[in-house]
């Protein structure tokens, strides 16, 4: 009797696998499909469609540009004076964690374009210490900021906050299908903590199911 939990444990460590999957997120619909005369039902989730938008250095940026990895997204403005400049140094810690896997990006959209040009941007991600290429802090026409915010993240529009701007604590994580696969508060370092690791997870299955 004493040898049952030895040979479990040995049973299970030399056959057994580990599996940890990761929720998606934002849910389109539900489709019904036929498999071997039955009826399965299956959620289709949201894809976060392309767009084009001007990067802190003026080159334009589109989801192509961030290659074929996943890529953390938060949406922020220079001028708000605390959960932001909060989010956006938690921002920086994934940056460092990351620094040298490509298939990491970050990407922060301004919710405030008329005030964050191109120049403010850049003045804005020298104080994060954003890396060209690595980290792009996006902004452009108003209309299609605020169709990204609302239609493709599904924020609720503005309230009081400031007026005009949509405003969130969340970080996203996108996978390299653009699927939201996370959401987490980007001003609490414990939940940015699971983010990372969340990261690690993604990565891991890109790289053992090919």
């Amino acid at each position: 009797m004493l040898l049952v939990p030895v040979l479990a444990f040995v049973f299970l460590y030399t056959f057994g696998a580990n599996r940890y999957a990761l929720p998606t997120f934002l849910p389109d619909r539900v489709d019904s499909t036929l498999v071997e005369g039955k009826w399965r039902r299956d959620t289709v989730f949201h894809r976060v469609a392309d767009f084009q938008l001007a990067s802190q250095s003026g080159r334009s940026i589109s989801q192509k540009d961030l290659g074929d990895g996943l890529y953390i997204a938060n949406f922020f403005y220079s001028t708000c004076p605390g959960a932001c400049p909060q989010m956006n140094s938690q921002m920086a810690r994934i940056q460092e964690k990351f620094r040298h896997e490509p298939r990491v990006k970050l990407v922060s959209y301004t919710v405030d374009p008329a005030h964050d040009s191109v120049a403010a941007l850049g003045r804005y991600a020298e104080q994060f210490g954003a890396i060209a290429g690595k980290w792009f802090f996006l902004t452009g026409d108003k209309s299609a900021i605020y169709r990204l915010v609302t239609e493709e993240f599904r924020l609720p529009a503005p309230s009081g906050v400031a007026p005009g701007i949509v405003h969130s604590q969340n970080l996203y994580l996108v996978d390299r299908d653009k699927r939201v696969r996370g959401i987490y508060d980007g001003t609490k370092a414990k939940d940015v903590d699971r983010l990372m690791t969340e990261i690690n997870v993604l990565l891991y299955t890109y790289d053992h199911n090919q």
